[in-house]
């Protein structure tokens, strides 16, 4: 925002003031607007009307009465990024292995290791600690795939710290992979959904959780007639982990005669996959949601991000972060890793012939890492794009910053330019989360030391040595 800090303090005050108003009106002027709507653009010089927790118009001399108004000259507007898997317990536990060489090595270190050792209040600190940072870089939205819910506690803890930090989060709850836990799961997502789920007009909404097959954590977890049947009864979607190779493929295929593929459907990673079973997941609708740095880093099935094989079924995939054990946790590594990988595959694909390389765009990143992270996570229709009737879920990108200026291109400066740093402001559901470049309501002494024990006492409690 092109205002010093006193200035910008002191709109904070008034929004803050006025917070309690579902009239409250918020007009940003003199921004560039990265819309992410097909039919309205990019807006250069516009303006952006907020109501309460919705977009109201978009566009140039809008004019509102009694707003607070916003000037975000030198800035570009743009949707929250959306993430669509993160497993947001073990963020006190990041980079804790950078180097691992595949996917049994993550599982038996983090999953049969770490795992069994949280308490409700690790889940609680870790998810929290995923969100608030979530935040900071950008994402709005963010799908906590939980698969450690060893108790009911762990999962409330789980949902509780979503709600503490204001993010709209999915909570996707599995039961974990090994070691002791009450199985609960799934017949606890009854309550879950009682409790904390009752309204559609809220931040946090709720999804099953499970794995594809049964090679890595048993017949229970995998998805199957008998789990679709129970997120039908609870209307909710299903999340699909650990998506790849043959014996997926084969589950595909066998979840298309069941008829239980379609749009409320994600499946995660696809790696590996036969052109069979892509057919069947483009013709079902099925939702795809991509992890770049997690397939290409820690080698899942062929380590190539499936971004190809997604378009030509007609699917445009959602992007996630996955696990921070070992990866980057923001939405700008994701975007750039997989605008590279596909590029440089398309570009070897067709050198030494006379064809012309098939690239994405920076646009094309954009629109999987906002619009299409928000149809994965069944919320289209009230976040991914700041289109008049959704949710005020965007972002102050400040494009005049030293590392952006000049702005040249909006897009391509939000893709390849940016992070961080540049975010001068995060609002979800017209709320400001992060303001004048600081993550707001948070006492980062405070969490910084129940981030710290909670990460020893895992280490000290868990097998690992």
């Amino acid at each position: 925002m092109n205002v010093d800090d006193t200035t910008g303090a002191a709109v904070l005050d008034q929004l803050r003031r006025r917070s309690a108003d579902p009239r409250r009106r918020i007009l940003f002027t003199g921004a560039t607007i990265v819309t992410m709507d097909p039919e309205l653009g990019v807006i250069t010089g516009g303006e952006l009307l907020v109501e309460g927790s919705t977009i109201i118009a978009v566009g140039h001399d809008l004019g509102a009465d009694g707003a607070v108004v916003v000037d975000a000259t030198g800035a570009i507007l743009a949707p929250g990024f959306v993430d669509t898997h993160r497993h947001a317990w073990e963020a006190q536990l990041r980079r804790i292995m950078p180097d691992v060489d595949d996917l049994g090595g993550y599982v038996m270190t983090t999953l049969a290791g770490y795992a069994p050792a949280y308490r409700p209040h690790d889940m609680y600190v870790g998810t929290r600690l995923a969100a608030l940072t979530a935040i900071d870089g950008g994402i709005t939205c963010m799908l906590d795939f939980s698969h450690n819910s060893r108790t009911s506690e762990h999962s409330d803890a789980a949902v509780q710290a979503l709600l503490d930090t204001g993010i709209r989060g999915v909570h996707a709850s599995m039961g974990p992979h090994f070691g002791d836990w009450d199985r609960q799961w799934p017949a606890d997502l009854t309550r879950l959904r009682n409790q904390y789920f009752g309204s559609d007009d809220q931040l946090l909404t709720l999804r099953l959780a499970t794995l594809a097959t049964d090679e890595i954590a048993g017949p229970a977890l995998a998805y199957g007639p008998e789990l679709a049947r129970v997120a039908q009864d609870l209307g909710v979607g299903v999340s699909v982990d650990a998506v790849f190779g043959t014996s997926s493929s084969e589950a595909v295929l066998r979840w298309r005669k069941e008829g239980i593929l379609g749009p409320d459907v994600t499946l995660i990673h696809a790696t590996g996959l036969t052109a069979e079973a892509w057919q069947a997941m483009g013709d079902s609708g099925t939702t795809v949601a991509l992890a770049p740095t997690s397939d290409a880093q820690i080698g899942l099935e062929t380590a190539i991000p499936a971004v190809d094989e997604a378009l030509a079924a007609g699917i445009r995939p959602g992007l996630s972060i996955d696990v921070e054990v070992a990866l980057a946790g923001d939405m700008f590594t994701q975007m750039r890793a997989l605008h590279t990988i596909q590029r440089m595959r398309a570009v070897n694909a067709a050198y030494g012939t006379d064809r012309r390389p098939s690239r994405i765009s920076t646009h094309d990143v954009l629109d999987f890492a906002t619009l299409q992270g928000a149809r994965t996570n069944g919320l289209e229709a009230v976040t991914g794009s700041l289109t008049p009737g959704k949710k005020a879920d965007l972002l102050v990108v400040q494009a005049e910053d030293l590392n952006n200026m000049p702005l040249n291109d909006a897009v391509a400066t939000v893709v390849l330019g940016s992070d961080a740093r540049n975010i001068s402001a995060v609002l979800i559901d017209g709320i400001p989360r992060k303001w004048n470049g600081q993550v707001l309501d948070v006492d980062l002494a405070a969490l910084r030391g129940q981030v710290h024990a909670s990460r020893e006492y895992v280490l000290n409690t868990s097998t690992i040595g």
